[in-house]
């Protein structure tokens, strides 16, 4: 499950490095170096909105696999007996 759940966090966050960085710095939808024709084609009010609820819905997938994850991995309390002993350097 934990594997599964890795993989989920990597592609979601590529995902969202890639919404981020096709959004015009300026605002007003995609930035023209990353395919400046879709506002023509979806209109620059539709881009926009488009973009930015991926990158809200994006933001929220990664937030709650994150949590996922630790409630998976557990808050390491107390010794479940499988932890390596301490042993002294003297």
């Amino acid at each position: 499950m934990l594997p599964t759940l890795a993989v989920m966090i990597a592609l979601v966050s590529v995902l969202l490095m890639a919404a981020v960085l096709i959004q015009n710095p300026k605002g007003g939808g995609i930035d023209p170096t990353f395919g400046g024709q879709a506002q023509q084609l979806f209109g620059a009010a539709r881009s926009t909105d488009f973009i930015e609820k991926a990158t809200w819905v994006l933001a929220g997938a990664l937030a709650l696999l994150c949590i996922g994850a630790v409630v998976i991995v557990g808050t390491g309390g107390p010794a479940t007996g499988a932890e390596i002993p301490l042993q002294s350097g003297g």
